[in-house]
């Protein structure tokens, strides 16, 4: 192994072991799985391969929010790593956001940088909705932009995280500009309400998947009775690490399903291939942290039909 590659193993080795201490300082008793996946989606916001992840492990409500925000609290105090990092609220959905990364995901929608291929599921035969700026898709897709472009613009975000280069982490005495930022937690549930967008709809369009399932308020029954009648296709992207406990391990990076209609090429699908190579232009910066990258598919059997909540399944390698 060359000086960089050790270097670069070296320092994912020092991310883990801040990591770990930080859960030992609060006393986070966490599941073995459940401590992976975490270890995984922190490392996933680190490197700005996901801009937010969704933390449906680990606990329930609140109790799992005072523990986010007491681990961020202590992970940020001891490495400046983890600046980026926040808890955001929705809901009775907590997610992790790297805000640097959000912010860009958010303009690069805007800019049309980034196409998302709606679904709509009230039907009884789900169908792709042709983009088109009339459509309700699209109308509560600007509206989601909005939302987040004016509480993450990407000249403020970026001058804030500059000041905070400026301060000692351990005081944390940055984002004085007076942004909702410098909360503990970001509470976007009266700003999301207000779009009427579905929480479905919401977290397939803010976790980046390529597909999101789409349906209005007025349709929720008929949407689910529409999706577990049809038979899925799940798409994961696969990652291994580098790391000298885990090297060469296989980890899921996130996944999401497709009606088997609409992805019957699988990784041939036009989505496919142009998500797969979004997902590998930011691999290409952070390949030391990240030794391989694959998207695999497999067809989800109605036995396995438990993912309406968060339209998002974590399955081991």
């Amino acid at each position: 192994m060359d000086s960089g590659a050790t270097s670069s193993a070296a320092e994912v080795d020092q991310i883990l072991t801040t990591f770990e201490s930080s859960l030992l300082a609060i006393k986070w008793r966490i599941k073995h799985s459940s401590k992976l996946r975490l270890q995984t989606d922190i490392l996933a916001l680190w490197t700005e391969m996901r801009p937010v992840i969704m933390v449906d492990y680990g606990g329930k409500m609140p109790e799992l929010q005072e523990r986010l925000c007491a681990f961020l609290h202590h992970i940020q105090q001891q490495s400046s790593a983890f600046q980026h990092l926040r808890v955001m609220v929705i809901e009775e959905m907590i997610y992790l956001i790297n805000v640097k990364a959000l912010a860009e995901f958010v303009q690069s929608g805007i800019n049309l940088e980034r196409q998302t291929v709606f679904v709509d599921i009230e039907q009884e035969v789900p169908k792709i909705i042709p983009p088109a700026d009339n459509s309700l898709a699209s109308v509560q897709l600007r509206a989601l932009q909005k939302l987040f472009s004016e509480i993450f613009p990407v000249k403020t975000v970026m001058l804030e995280l500059s000041h905070y280069n400026t301060t000692d982490p351990k005081t944390n005495e940055s984002f004085t500009s007076g942004t909702s930022h410098s909360s503990s937690v970001i509470d976007l549930t009266e700003g999301v309400q207000e779009t009427q967008v579905t929480i479905p709809t919401l977290n397939g369009w803010l976790l980046g998947y390529p597909v999101v399932y789409f349906f209005s308020k007025d349709h929720i029954q008929d949407a689910i009775y529409n999706l577990s009648a049809k038979s899925l296709n799940i798409f994961q992207i696969l990652v291994s690490r580098s790391g000298t406990s885990t090297r060469g391990a296989c980890q899921e990076l996130l996944s999401f399903t497709v009606p088997y209609d609409l992805s019957i090429e699988g990784n041939d699908e036009p989505w496919a291939r142009e998500f797969l190579d979004d997902v590998k232009v930011r691999w290409g910066k952070c390949k030391h942290v990240w030794t391989s990258l694959r998207l695999e598919y497999r067809n989800l059997y109605e036995l396995e039909f438990f993912l309406f909540l968060n339209f998002g399944i974590n399955t081991s390698c």
